[in-house]
């Protein structure tokens, strides 16, 4: 399961853009990192919600990834972001929890905190689906 995911994020053009990493894999948990690049900063400096929510969604996807069958495949189906302070800082955090997996759904909750910090400055829930053998679609 940590090879599947690995390899995976490893083919993850927009992660590689944005200079995520894959820090931790576990089976429903897996966490990112994603250091401030002025590149993706909104007018005040702060990263830009757009930046914050793709690392969430992929924090999520990867915790759903990381419970599903080897051939299953995941794509986000849906997700709300809530944008509790700015995402200042050096470093950040992203982590995607599995609350919920079904056969087909599955319901992840994202945090994001800047280094240090114990409480999130944004958190997301987002739902995700399973696919199976479909065409372009690689697991």
């Amino acid at each position: 399961m940590r090879a599947r995911v690995r390899a995976s994020f490893a083919r993850q053009a927009m992660m590689a853009t944005l200079g995520a990493e894959l820090l931790s894999v576990e089976p429903g948990r897996v966490e990112l990192a994603l250091r401030h690049d002025a590149r993706f900063t909104q007018q005040h400096g702060f990263m830009h919600a757009g930046a914050v929510a793709a690392v969430l969604d992929s924090a999520c996807g990867y915790a759903a990834f990381s419970v599903m069958p080897p051939e299953a495949a995941v794509l986000t189906v849906s997700y709300t972001i809530n944008l509790l302070a700015p995402a200042a800082g050096e470093r950040f955090r992203m982590t995607g929890t599995v609350v919920r997996a079904g056969r087909t759904l599955v319901v992840c909750r994202g945090d994001a905190f800047a280094a240090g910090a114990a409480t999130p400055f944004a958190v997301m829930q987002a739902t995700l689906t399973a696919l199976y053998d479909r065409p372009g679609i690689r697991h």
